[in-house]
């Protein structure tokens, strides 16, 4: 905890603030530390018990994913109140354990709108490594009915659920355009120079142009 004191950084905290994230810790420098340690079970657990962010992001990074019970994944997610712990517990670590199909299953239908961006990243992993069993017809009609008006964090994880139906799923790319396009989510989402919009449409055509450029 000393060590990461040190490495606060104001500059890197305003970048951090702007995302919702409370720590001034550069990663690529949390990165280094936790190459440093390697993996460590019981040190993960202490420092995702500090409730610092900048911790909880070191715990993600050197801790043993299949070592994590379902309900104690299920406290942290709960328990992770800022965007970047959410993101990386969710694809360091849901996405690695043994568990993750159960949880995908219950956070995609919880009330928190937080826990069920969760469910639904996990069902987007889903539909690009393994539909087989997928609804994806029905995924689609929950996004026509509901993304439009879904508070920010689980409006973007379905838009990435839209795009990647629509990306890996050519049967069903026309349905999946039409409703990004009718929905206009994310259409006027500042882009960085030679980086893909995430509206759903502009997304899915490029990464289908890619694909057949292979």
């Amino acid at each position: 905890m000393a060590e990461l004191a040190e490495l606060e950084d104001p500059k890197a905290r305003e970048m951090n603030e702007r995302h919702g994230d409370d720590h001034g810790v550069n990663l690529g420098k949390l990165r280094a530390i936790a190459k440093r340690l390697r993996t460590q079970q019981e040190l993960a657990r202490e420092l995702w018990a500090t409730d610092d962010t900048a911790a909880r992001l070191l715990a993600l990074l050197i801790c043993r994913p299949k070592a994590f019970g379902r309900d104690e994944l299920d406290v942290m997610l709960r328990q992770s109140r800022t965007p970047k712990v959410h993101d990386w517990l969710v694809n360091y670590v849901v996405k690695k354990s043994p568990h993750s199909e159960e949880l995908r299953v219950a956070w995609y239908a919880d009330p928190d709108p937080v826990v069920a961006s969760a469910g639904w990243a996990l069902t987007t992993e889903r539909v690009a490594k393994k539909p087989d069993g997928l609804d994806l017809t029905g995924l689609l009609d929950v996004v026509e009915a509901e993304m439009k008006d879904a508070p920010d964090r689980l409006q973007w994880a379905m838009n990435h659920c839209l795009a990647q139906i629509g990306i890996e799923h050519p049967d069903l790319r026309a349905r999946a355009l039409a409703i990004g396009e009718r929905l206009e989510v994310l259409k006027d989402y500042p882009t960085s120079p030679g980086c893909t919009s995430p509206f759903a449409p502009a997304w899915i055509n490029e990464m289908v142009r890619r694909q057949t450029e292979k």
